[in-house]
C-alpha cells in the first residue's frame, strides 16, 4: 500500500464515539494502512455528544465558510479536524449547526429517529467531498463505512461524476448489521432529485428503509466488505448477484492481511 491513498468516510470512528463494529474498523483500516506506507484521510460528522475539549478540536478556518444546498436551503458548512494520538492520524469533522449540534448521534432520548437524518446524511456526503477537493487531495481508494456516509458513492457517481479528482478513485462500501429498524424521511427521494440525481439511481429509496439504503451505496461502490459476521439473509442474497468483487466476513485475526490483499489485488487490480 506504499503511497496509496485511501479517503476514509464514517459515521462513527473511535476514539470520538462507543465502540462498535462500524467505529472500530473506522479506526483500525486506516491504522492498517498507514502502517503499510499508506496515506489515509479521515472523515465523520461532528455530533455534539463529541467532546471537543477532551479531543482537541479544532474549526480548520480555510476550509469551513462554504454553504451546501440541501433542498433548496444554503446550510453553512463548517470543517474541524482532530489528531488520534500515539497513530498520526488526523481526523476531519463536518459540522453543521442545525445538523450536528445535538448531543446525540441518530436519535433523541426517547430513542426517536432524527426526522431529518436524511438530510443530515445528504450534508455529511456533500461536506466530506466539497473538502476533499479543497484539499485537492485525489484518493485512489474511497472507503465508506456506516449507513450516514452511505449516500457519498451515490453523489460521487452522479453529482460529482465529472469531477476530475475522483476520476480514478475506486470506491468500496462496507456492509454492517449495525442499521436502523426505521425508515428515513419518505421525501428523501425527492430532495436526492433535487440535485438532477436521475430517477433511476434512486429508484431503492421510494422506501428508505436500512436495506435500501445501504443497495443503493453498493449499486454504486467498485467493491464491498462484509464487515459483520451476521448479515440479514436479503443482503446476502443481494451480494451474490454482484458482478463485483466482494470480500467476505474476516475475523479480528485476519482482518488486517485480507483487507489489504483486497485493496491492492481486487480494487485497485
Amino acid at each position: 500500500m506504499k503511497d496509496k491513498r485511501v479517503l476514509y468516510v464514517s459515521s462513527e470512528v473511535i476514539p470520538y464515539l462507543p465502540e462498535t463494529e462500524i467505529s472500530s474498523m473506522s479506526f483500525e483500516a486506516p491504522r492498517m494502512v498507514n502502517g503499510n506506507g499508506g496515506q489515509i484521510r479521515i472523515f465523520m460528522p461532528r455530533y455534539g455528544n463529541i467532546n471537543e475539549r477532551r479531543h482537541q478540536l479544532h474549526e480548520v478556518i480555510r476550509l469551513s465558510g462554504m454553504n451546501l444546498v440541501i433542498n433548496d436551503l444554503d446550510m453553512p458548512l463548517i470543517i474541524k479536524v482532530a489528531s488520534i494520538p500515539k497513530e498520526r492520524m488526523q481526523v476531519y469533522f463536518i459540522d453543521n449547526e442545525d445538523y450536528f449540534k445535538r448531543k446525540a448521534t441518530y436519535a433523541d432520548e426517547e430513542g426517536n429517529f432524527y426526522p431529518d437524518n436524511d438530510e443530515r446524511a445528504i450534508f455529511f456526503a456533500k461536506g466530506v467531498i466539497e473538502t476533499v477537493k479543497k484539499l485537492n487531495w485525489s484518493p485512489d481508494i474511497i472507503h465508506v463505512h456506516g449507513w450516514l456516509a452511505s449516500f457519498l458513492p451515490l453523489y460521487l457517481r452522479t453529482y460529482y461524476s465529472n469531477e476530475p479528482l475522483f476520476e480514478n478513485s475506486k470506491i468500496v462500501t462496507s456492509l454492517y448489521n449495525q442499521g436502523f429498524n426505521d425508515t428515513l424521511n419518505t421525501e428523501l427521494i425527492n430532495k436526492i432529485k433535487f440535485d438532477e440525481i436521475p430517477e433511476e439511481k434512486v429508484a431503492h429509496l421510494s422506501s428508505p428503509d436500512y436495506f435500501n439504503v445501504m443497495k443503493t451505496a453498493i449499486d454504486n461502490s467498485d467493491a464491498v466488505i462484509v464487515a459483520s459476521n451476521d448479515i440479514s439473509s436479503d443482503f446476502d442474497a443481494y451480494l451474490k448477484k454482484l458482478e463485483k468483487p466482494v470480500l467476505k466476513y474476516h475475523n479480528k485475526e485476519e482482518v488486517e492481511r485480507a483487507y489489504l490483499d483486497f485493496y491492492q489485488t481486487e480494487v485497485l487490480d
